[in-house]
């Protein structure tokens, strides 16, 4: 049986997207030489990622001679809010507030973070009056 698809990026398919969002296009060549030595893939593995990702939405493809050019559907900020609502729906019941109280309670948080946080909520607060 095979498993079920992610919703999300897997750790290689991210990998693979912030070579496309670094990149705005790239063949597999492209793609496989822009991957670090030490984590390097090869080509058949990264074409097959490259036609998950595609098959999720995130990316897609046009042809250039005889060259797949892909490029990425999904920018960076979708791609997080994606995982974010992926995150509330299973773990949190649906709420942000669950979320962030779990981080505040059990992170250690740095005290210019935090100052950030306050200032975000504040300034949410101010828009929602």
């Amino acid at each position: 049986m095979p498993r079920r698809r992610s919703p999300t990026l897997t750790d290689a398919e991210l990998r693979l997207m912030d070579i496309l969002w670094d990149k705005g296009t790239a063949t597999v060549g492209d793609v496989v030489g822009a991957l670090p030595i030490r984590k390097s893939l090869a080509y058949s593995t990264v074409l097959t990622t490259l036609r998950i990702l595609e098959q999720k939405g995130y990316v897609g493809h046009e042809k250039q001679g005889r060259a797949f050019v892909y490029y990425p559907i999904v920018n960076r900020k979708q791609a997080s809010q994606n995982a974010v609502q992926y995150i509330l729906s299973r773990f949190f019941d649906n709420s942000p507030e669950l979320l962030l109280l779990n981080v505040l309670e059990n992170e250690n948080i740095d005290p210019l973070e935090l100052e950030r946080l306050k200032t975000v909520v504040s300034e949410s607060e101010e828009v929602d009056s």
